[in-house]
C-alpha cells in the first residue's frame, strides 16, 4: 500500500491548476461571502468547537529567515504568497497562530534545521531533461525592505564543496533566462525599488547551463537602471570568475554598478583548497584580486574563511593569516569548521576543538586589529541612502564601493541619493554629513510600496 507521503506530484507549484482561481481572486471571493444562517432547530445544545474546525487563509503568520541573500529572497517569496493566499504577516511572534522558519544549513550550526527535523526535498522541474531556475520571477513577495529587490539569477552550483549542504538542498545549476531576469528588474523599478541585488550560490557560474554568462546578463540589466539607482553583484566563486575580469572590471565601474564583489577563498592553503574540492589555487584567488583592485580603483573584496577545517595544520592556517595581512580585506566573514552530517569533511580526521577555537580567535583578533576606512575621512561622496541602522539612530546608505555610511536619520533622505562629507571612520562604517545646499536626488521612478505591501497584484486586473 502507498504511504501518504508519496506523491505524483514533482513540485508543489504544480498542485495549482490554471484553471484555479488567482490568489488575487479569492481575496476578491472572499469579501462578496454571505453567512447563511443556521435554523434554530439545527443548533445543539452545548455544541462545542472542534479543534480541527479552522478556515484557511485567515490566520497570522510570523517568519523568521536565517541565511545568504538568496534564503531571505526565498522567504520574500513565500510570505508573498501566503499574504496573497488571505494570510496575515506579522512582525510580533506573540501574536501569530504560526511561526514559519526558513533556515539554511551550509556550515554552520546556528542555521541549521530545528530539533532534528528534516525536510524532504520535492522534485526539481525540468523542461526537455534540462533543469529549470526555480520558483517563477513573477511570484507575489513582500520585499522585506520595499527600496531593495533581492533577485536570484541561479539556483544550485556546479561545486561539490565537502563541507557544503547547500548541493544536497538546492542541486545542480540551473539559470533564469536572461530575458525573464530583466523583466523582473524592470517590474521592481516600476515598483519604487532603488537598489537590486543579484543572488545565487554562484554568480560567476551564471549562464553555463542556458548558454551565456553573467558579463551578457549584466550589461542587459544596467540598460533597465534608472539613474541615482543600483546594483549589487553577489558572491562568486573564483573558477568561474576568472575568464570574465576584463569584462568584470568594466561593469563594476559603471556608475550604477556597485563596485563590489564577495569572492570567498575559504584557506590560502593549497592543501586544504584540494581537500575542500573547490576547484582552484590560492594563485587564483590572488589574480582575480589583484586584477580588479588594479582595474576598479577602490573596490571593496569581500571574502570568507574557515577555521580548523579536517586536516589543516599549523603551517597551513599561517598561510591564511599571511592572506589577511597581505590584503587587509575591510569584509572578512570568519567561520570556525563545524561537520556537517552527510558530507564528505564529517568523515575526515577533524582536528581538536581548542584548535578551531584558537585559530579562530587569532584571525578575528588580526582582522580587528587594522582600519579599512580612515583614509576616507574628508571625502566628498554620493551615497544612496536605504536602510535603517540597528540601533535606530541613523539612516544606513552605501557609496560606490559598497561601504556602510551612516547619515541623520531625515524622511526626505529614505531612498534618495545624497551628498555627504565623511567627517567619522569605525571598523564597519562611515559618518556622513549631508551637504548643504545639495539636494536629495530620488532614483525611482514611481512611489516604493508599503512595507508589507504584496509585490505583483498590482499587475493583475480587476
Amino acid at each position: 500500500m502507498p504511504s501518504a507521503c508519496d506523491s505524483l506530484i514533482d513540485d508543489i507549484e504544480d498542485m495549482v491548476s490554471f484553471s484555479d482561481p488567482t490568489p488575487h481572486e479569492r481575496q476578491l471571493a472572499r469579501k462578496s461571502i454571505i453567512p447563511r444562517s443556521r435554523k434554530k432547530k439545527e443548533v445543539l445544545i452545548n455544541e462545542e468547537l472542534q479543534a480541527d474546525s479552522v478556515i484557511p487563509g485567515t490566520q497570522k503568520i510570523w517568519m523568521k529567515t536565517w541565511g545568504c541573500s538568496h534564503n531571505s529572497s526565498d522567504g520574500e517569496y513565500m510570505a508573498g504568497q501566503l499574504a496573497a493566499s488571505g494570510y496575515k504577516m506579522t512582525d510580533d511572534p506573540t501574536e501569530a497562530d504560526l511561526w514559519l522558519l526558513n533556515s539554511c544549513t551550509v556550515k554552520n550550526p546556528k542555521c541549521s534545521l530545528f530539533l532534528g527535523h528534516s525536510v524532504r526535498l520535492l522534485g526539481q522541474k525540468k523542461d526537455g531533461g534540462r533543469r529549470l531556475g526555480g520558483a517563477r520571477l513573477d511570484l507575489p513577495k513582500i520585499r522585506r525592505n520595499p527600496l531593495i529587490e533581492i533577485i536570484s539569477i541561479n539556483t544550485g552550483c556546479l561545486n561539490a564543496c565537502t563541507y557544503c549542504k547547500t548541493k544536497h538542498a538546492r542541486g545542480d545549476l540551473a539559470s533564469y533566462p536572461i530575458e525573464e531576469l530583466v523583466e523582473r528588474a524592470r517590474q521592481s523599478f516600476q515598483e519604487g525599488v532603488c537598489e537590486i541585488w543579484l543572488t545565487s550560490e554562484d554568480t560567476g557560474a551564471y549562464g553555463r547551463d542556458i548558454g551565456t554568462d553573467l558579463p551578457t546578463l549584466l550589461w542587459q540589466l544596467v540598460e533597465v537602471i534608472p539613474e541615482g539607482a543600483m546594483l549589487r553583484v553577489g558572491m562568486t566563486n573564483p573558477p568561474y570568475i576568472l575568464e570574465h575580469l576584463e569584462e568584470m572590471a568594466k561593469i563594476l565601474n559603471h556608475p550604477r554598478v556597485y563596485a563590489f564583489l564577495h569572492v570567498p577563498v575559504q584557506s590560502a592553503s593549497d592543501s586544504v583548497l584540494m581537500d575542500m574540492k573547490r576547484e582552484y589555487c590560492i594563485d587564483d584567488f590572488k589574480r582575480v584580486v589583484d586584477f580588479l583592485k588594479e582595474r576598479v580603483p577602490g573596490i571593496t573584496i569581500a571574502t570568507d574563511i574557515i577555521c580548523g577545517f579536517p586536516g589543516e595544520t599549523e603551517e597551513d592556517f599561517q598561510e591564511t593569516v599571511d592572506l589577511v595581512k597581505c590584503y587587509r580585506f575591510p569584509s572578512l566573514f570568519i567561520n570556525q569548521f563545524y561537520p556537517r552530517p552527510g558530507t564528505p569533511a564529517a568523515k575526515m580526521e577533524q582536528v581538536p576543538a581548542h584548535v578551531k577555537k584558537q585559530r579562530t580567535k587569532k584571525l578575528s583578533h588580526l582582522f580587528h586589529s587594522y582600519n579599512p576606512y580612515d583614509h576616507k575621512v574628508g571625502e566628498r561622496q554620493h551615497v544612496l541612502v536605504t536602510e535603517e541602522s540597528f540601533d535606530a539612530q541613523y539612516y544606513v546608505a552605501h557609496n560606490k564601493f559598497y561601504e556602510q555610511v551612516l547619515v541623520p536619520q531625515r524622511a526626505e533622505f529614505k531612498g534618495k541619493m545624497i551628498e555627504v562629507d565623511i567627517y567619522e571612520a569605525g571598523k564597519h562604517f562611515l559618518r556622513g554629513r549631508p551637504v548643504e545646499d545639495s539636494k536629495p536626488f530620488s532614483p525611482s521612478i514611481a512611489a516604493p510600496l508599503q512595507k508589507g505591501e504584496v509585490s505583483g497584484l498590482m499587475q493583475v486586473n480587476i
